[in-house]
């Protein structure tokens, strides 16, 4: 277990370098408070709006790296500039996402794709263009934003559920594939999240539990998987045990899930 975002980087003599997706919004915005609030890193922020995005750097005294992380080209550019920018990468925040709420059978094909490109397909393609840099240096984190819908499903979000459920997937394999290079891999969990998310995806929350925690009780949980390498965390915690009886009783767990949603 590495203890101290110091031991990231190359001999403790620098400050490591985070590259945090989605930065120009909710989660990932908190995140790079967070982070700027230690002092003890730099921070290349990346987001599609270019005038959110500097704002965010503004305050949080990182550097802007704008780009649309779906386009292979621009998702090429960025890990390069990335790069460039800190010498290296030594921590990865997979912070955008986007979501959609509704029946299945309504949503659109093109609804479907942009969320499989942004929410999957596109952290995997980050991921291996940044993943052979920490390797060579032994060291690194990477942290992914998952969501509770992704561990147990949720009605009406089939296709965002999916795209969650994939990323568990992949930092379970990643994790196997990686424990002896020195990099760790960590998905942070949370059920509803106060930010503009909801307005976005189509359909306000209205379930009564869970009820949404702020974005920065999940950057709290970014921050401890960057120092301590800890594999998965729920926000909020006990979001755990109903995962857990998931995996343990599923006929259980989805006779509860349809009878009180």
């Amino acid at each position: 277990m590495f203890e101290g975002s110091g031991r990231l980087a190359a001999r403790g003599t620098q400050r490591p370098v985070a590259l945090i997706t989605g930065a120009s919004s909710g989660i990932g915005t908190a995140v790079a408070e967070q982070l700027a609030a230690e002092g003890s890193w730099r921070l290349l922020l990346n987001g599609r709006d270019e005038e959110r995005l500097g704002d965010v750097a503004v305050r949080t005294r990182g550097t802007a790296l704008p780009a649309d992380v779906t386009d292979p080209q621009a998702r090429a550019r960025l890990a390069r500039e990335a790069q460039a920018h800190g010498g290296r990468v030594d921590a990865l925040v997979a912070g955008a996402g986007i979501g959609w709420a509704g029946p299945f059978s309504a949503q659109s094909a093109e609804s479907i794709d942009r969320l499989l490109a942004v929410n999957l397909s596109a952290v995997v393609h980050l991921v291996r263009l940044l993943l052979p840099g920490m390797i060579a240096r032994r060291r690194g984190r990477i942290v992914l934003i998952g969501s509770m819908a992704g561990s147990v499903g949720v009605r009406g979000e089939a296709v965002y559920a999916a795209t969650k459920g994939g990323l568990m997937a992949f930092a379970d394999s990643l994790r196997y594939e990686l424990s002896s290079t020195g990099v760790r891999v960590s998905i942070v969990l949370p059920g509803a999240v106060d930010t503009p998310f909801f307005g976005r995806r189509g359909a306000p929350y209205h379930r009564s539990r869970p009820r949404p925690v702020p974005a920065s009780q999940v950057a709290v949980a970014v921050r401890r998987a960057l120092v301590h390498g800890r594999p998965d965390a729920y926000v909020p915690g006990w979001l755990g045990v109903p995962a857990r009886l998931h995996g343990a009783a599923p006929g259980v767990f989805r006779s509860l899930a349809q009878r009180f949603g």
